[in-house]
């Protein structure tokens, strides 16, 4: 059957659970619900030019593309597209079909380099390489068995320092927006952003239906917040962790493993049995604070770079 390519339906129910449907059997490390893929399309940025696709065969979803510009850059021209496939369906051109129209959507917003995530197994950077992709940096994907782990037990803060909830922020949560700012300076990665727009941070993060403001902790000294971990949830099962950071001024105080540590304890008590997180495999303080938590790596991911025209 021919392969068709459209635009994700966000206002079909049906359409929302095939793309995450999808994306769960391609890449069951990551953490969607339908509803967060509606709100994501909802409240994105509109310089984002956010586009996401599903490729159809015989009326049913077998792939998907998220599709973008990096409008957070201070390099212009650059965007993305992340094409994940139902690993039962592949090798029907849905990969191909779906980076096509990706590609044409792109350039006709103005992209000059596209980058894409790729799974690092061989046939996944061939279609890569095939594409006109060239291989840039990785990042591990990262499991824990959180209903069975011995987690190292929780400590009494040092003073000056006390642990709160992302909920303890509600009323005004731009200390943890500074904070979240601060810390992404120093996030390796091949794209460099910058947060300067906390209308737009408050639409895409802090009020995103998967964040958990309860099981978020953050790490406050004096009265400032210094280090912090994030978490999101499924509302079922799974817990992540989508970024833990240290402003600059308080490193080497073991902050970031002690915010880190009280959100997993609570996560556990919640009733979550796994836990996921990511890392760039060039991020050598953060993997070993995961190992020490008894993270394992589960999968490797590959970042894909082209250059349009």
């Amino acid at each position: 059957m021919a392969i068709t390519v459209r635009s994700l339906r966000p206002q079909a129910r049906a359409d929302l659970e095939d793309f995450v449907r999808v994306r769960e059997r391609a890449l069951p490390f990551m953490i969607y619900t339908p509803d967060s893929v509606a709100y994501d399309l909802a409240h994105v940025h509109p310089d984002a030019r956010y586009r996401p696709l599903v490729a159809e065969e015989g009326g049913e979803v077998i792939g998907t593309a998220q599709v973008g510009l990096v409008y957070d850059s201070p390099e212009p021209g650059q965007g993305y597209v992340n094409v994940y496939v139902d690993p039962e369906r592949t090798r029907r051109g849905a990969g191909t079909a779906l980076l096509r129209a990706a590609e044409e959507y792109l350039a006709a917003q103005g992209a000059t380099k596209l980058y894409a995530w790729v799974l690092d197994e061989p046939a996944n950077r061939a279609f890569a390489e095939d594409h006109g992709y060239r291989a840039s940096r990785s990042a591990h994907f990262l499991r824990l068995d959180l209903a069975g782990a011995a987690l190292p037990p929780l400590e009494t803060p040092p003073p000056g320092v006390e642990l709160r909830r992302g909920s303890d922020f509600a009323d005004d949560p731009r200390p943890l927006f500074e904070l979240d700012a601060a810390t992404l300076l120093d996030e390796p990665g091949d794209i460099d952003s910058v947060f300067t727009d906390y209308e737009a941070w408050l639409a895409e993060t802090w009020r995103h239906p998967l964040l958990s403001h309860e099981l978020t902790s953050i790490a406050v000294v004096d009265g400032r917040p210094a280090a912090f971990s994030a978490a999101r949830t499924d509302g079922g099962t799974r817990y992540g962790t989508v970024m833990t950071g240290t402003a600059r001024d308080f490193r080497g105080r073991g902050l970031a493993k002690l915010a880190k540590n009280d959100s997993l304890h609570r996560a556990r008590a919640a009733g979550f049995t796994e836990a996921f997180t990511g890392n760039d495999t060039g991020n050598g303080p953060m993997i070993a604070i995961n190992k020490w938590f008894g993270y394992e790596v589960c999968a490797t991911e590959v970042r894909y770079v082209r250059e349009l025209g």
